[in-house]
């Protein structure tokens, strides 16, 4: 079983955790093997504001939470301010040296740029942010005609739904395509990963 944890933070787009966190909890469910425990993880163990005012009590707090085998990283406008902020970047950092995956959907790329983890690997996000991302990550090659782009173990996608995704593709290649089309069939979600241009 993989731990699969998920940042969230004040003004995170909840899309962006949501769907993801569907993605890998359904897969979950439908299958009688243990492949995915799915929680989220805020700074702190209090309640979160989403973008748009959604409440959202984390699983954990950082100093609590289990070592993600799989860490996503969302975005919104809360990306912007958690950019800066020492304590969620620390985490991710000491995270993202034994995880198997790091993913971020949207702005949530603008932290791993802020760490250094998107140099010299291609990346993009919200097509309203491509020109941010570039300035964050100069030593990146940003590519905004992609939904997501897979470097090995970092994987970043584009905004909101995009993350929905790389998060059927993250399935795919973990566990093998038909695991991927029955969460996607469950969700009745639109899949078509032979359009993805990957």
């Amino acid at each position: 079983m993989r731990n699969v944890g998920i940042l969230i933070f004040d003004d995170v787009e909840i899309l962006d955790f949501c769907g993801p966190y569907e993605v890998f909890s359904v897969t979950q469910e439908i299958n009688d093997d243990n492949l995915f425990n799915v929680f989220t993880v805020a700074e702190k163990s209090l309640p979160i504001l989403t973008r748009n005012g959604l409440s959202v009590n984390p699983k954990y707090a950082i100093s609590e939470a289990p070592h993600p085998d799989i860490l996503l990283i969302p975005g919104g406008r809360g990306a912007r301010k958690e950019m800066y902020n020492s304590i969620i970047l620390d985490w991710i950092k000491d995270c993202s040296s034994e995880a198997e995956l790091l993913l971020s959907v949207c702005t949530g790329s603008l932290l791993l740029a802020k760490l250094g983890l998107l140099d010299g690997l291609k990346s993009t996000t919200h097509h309203t942010i491509i020109d941010l991302l570039k300035q964050v990550a100069p030593k990146t090659y940003v590519d905004q005609k992609k939904r997501f782009i897979d470097n090995g173990k970092i994987i970043v996608s584009a905004g909101i739904s995009a993350g929905i995704d790389m998060s059927l593709y993250v399935v795919s290649r973990l566990l093998g395509k038909e695991y991927a089309d029955r969460t996607a069939k469950y969700m009745e979600y639109n899949w078509n990963p032979e359009k993805l241009d990957l």
